[in-house]
């Protein structure tokens, strides 16, 4: 069977399965605003067979964040999982299985009979996730264009309006599925395996077409090996030795980094998004093609994020991103509070708009949702994934970026069931619960985080122990800068005092940028 060698291809393939996440995410946010849907599940007060209005309420505020928040606890027990099965079964092989497993979850989604049902595919979806915005936003226009089959009120719907996206979420899946059987299996893998001439013909093929004795693939051949017989050394470390108390800073550094992006209540405004705008008086499908619009936002806001964040830095980025969040979050609670007007039972049924804007409030409830994300796509959004790696020592990285993950996906879950019973419950106060956690953010990372851009794994252990600072605290937060400058002059072919890169770290482990720039001395 040929193998494909072309690296963009085998890039854009992978991509494939970014996808999924996002069209779950928007998959949801599209369909639990319609009335088909709404009406399939329904709970009552409003619509048959409660009563005979046109609209219907759909499931209650807990179950609804319940149905939410299934997904997230899938993906928070797929963390927990993944590590040990990509080891064992080869990454090639991890994402075959989490294929059929998405594609069983999405048959089940689209033919839930009911909550129970839908619940349970949700889960499933949920242990084989990852995330990309692209995705958000292709899944969310065909859920809006489904959201036109069939009529609009309670007694000429058409569930075909929320089945027929969520069966669509099965073919980016069955498209990774097929293509994983042309892909190389990863090379690290191998080598970790021992299967030494296999891994040195996936090198030969992804860089030099075959040719195996190309400086390249050598290179990268002798860069596994060490790193190889570097885990083999360090293979006795445990998930305790991120409590010890040189160790226990950067591990709350990570975790927190993924606790406060879900405490942000960006995903919160990804999945109930609907709600807000039916609270500043859309309906249907004019709310629904509102809503599309924050994800397009969502989309072209990362973009510069990608290109500059290394140049920005992570703490400026993470702060500015943090206070602008603030600032719209503070604001929308503002406008509801002044504003808004309680509609008991909630707007048109629904007990999650709980309460009603028009006029300039409306738009400025709006605005301020719009500028929400855009603040968050270019910030927290990457930076929060990019930052965790970046903390710890190569010995003890592998275990400290799964559990920080695991924690984004356990709150993940927590929120997703929370908001809508605070919607309906406390409803404008739900904005100050999220500007506490924003103002709270802003101030654990301009006292405690502290930058790591440009950095060497050297002079970030430097950092951490600097005998200056705090005891196992090290060199002050606010006291850290961006060094991407060396880096940059590295990567054009500069001359650069290598040795005095960083010291020895407290493990004995040597940087990977030395290691790279010997190469290119080589070359």
């Amino acid at each position: 069977m040929m193998t494909i060698g072309n690296i963009y291809v085998i890039a854009a393939i992978a991509v494939v399965g970014g996808g999924l996440f996002g069209f779950d995410i928007s998959s949801m946010s599209a369909i639990l605003g319609t009335n088909s849907y709404k009406c399939y599940f329904n709970q009552g007060p409003e619509g048959p067979p409660y009563t005979d209005s046109m609209s219907c309420s759909g499931p209650t505020s807990l179950n609804q964040g319940g149905i939410t928040a299934a997904m997230a606890a899938g993906s928070w027990l797929g963390a927990l999982i993944s590590g040990f099965i990509s080891d064992t079964l080869g990454r090639k092989k991890s994402i075959i299985i989490g294929c059929v497993i998405w594609v069983i979850g999405s048959i089940i989604i689209a033919a839930s009979q009911n909550i129970g049902m839908l619940v349970v595919g949700r889960i499933i979806n949920g242990l084989c996730q990852w995330a990309i915005t692209w995705g958000i936003l292709i899944m969310f226009y065909i859920s809006y264009g489904c959201a036109y089959i069939g009529g609009q009120n309670s007694n000429n719907y058409n569930t075909a309006s929320f089945r027929v996206p969520w069966a669509l979420q099965m073919i980016p899946a069955i498209f990774l599925f097929c293509m994983m059987f042309f892909m190389p299996e990863s090379p690290r893998w191998l080598a970790r395996k021992g299967r030494w001439d296999e891994c040195l013909q996936v090198l030969a093929l992804v860089h030099a077409k075959g040719n195996k004795n190309a400086p390249l693939v050598q290179f990268e051949y002798d860069e596994i090996k060490e790193m190889v017989e570097f885990e083999r050394q360090n293979a006795d470390v445990t998930y305790l030795e991120l409590f010890k108390p040189n160790m226990i800073n950067r591990t709350h550094i990570g975790i927190f980094t993924q606790i406060w992006s879900q405490l942000t209540g960006m995903n919160v405004m990804m999945y109930y998004i609907t709600y807000v705008f039916g609270m500043a008086g859309y309906s249907g499908n004019a709310n629904l093609l509102a809503s599309s619009i924050q994800y397009v936002i969502n989309v072209f806001m990362t973009i510069p994020a990608l290109i500059y964040v290394d140049r920005w830095g992570r703490r400026p980025t993470l702060l500015i991103g943090g206070a602008f969040m603030m600032t719209w979050m503070y604001a929308n609670a503002g406008i509801l509070a002044s504003h808004g007007m309680v509609v008991d039972g909630g707007v048109g049924g629904v007990p999650e708009e709980s309460m009603k804007v028009s006029g300039a409030a409306a738009k400025g409830l709006i605005a301020c949702t719009y500028l929400f994300v855009a603040s968050y796509a270019p910030s927290w959004g990457p930076v929060s994934w990019i930052y965790p790696p970046e903390l710890y020592p190569l010995r003890v990285r592998g275990k400290a970026v799964a559990l920080a993950t695991s924690f984004n996906w356990a709150f993940n879950t927590a929120l997703g069931l929370f908001v809508p019973t605070s919607f309906e419950n406390i409803r404008w106060e739900t904005y100050i619960i999220f500007g506490v956690f924003l103002t709270a953010m802003w101030i654990h990372v301009f006292f405690l985080f502290p930058e790591t851009a440009g950095k060497t794994l050297e002079e970030t252990e430097a950092m951490f122990t600097d005998p200056k600072g705090p005891k196992y605290i090290g060199t002050l937060a606010w006291k850290t800068h961006v060094q991407t400058a060396r880096v940059s002059a590295i990567e054009r072919g500069h001359s650069v005092d290598v040795e005095n890169m960083g010291k020895e770290s407290s493990s004995g482990e040597q940087s990977p940028d030395r290691i790279h720039v010997h190469a290119d001395e080589k070359a």
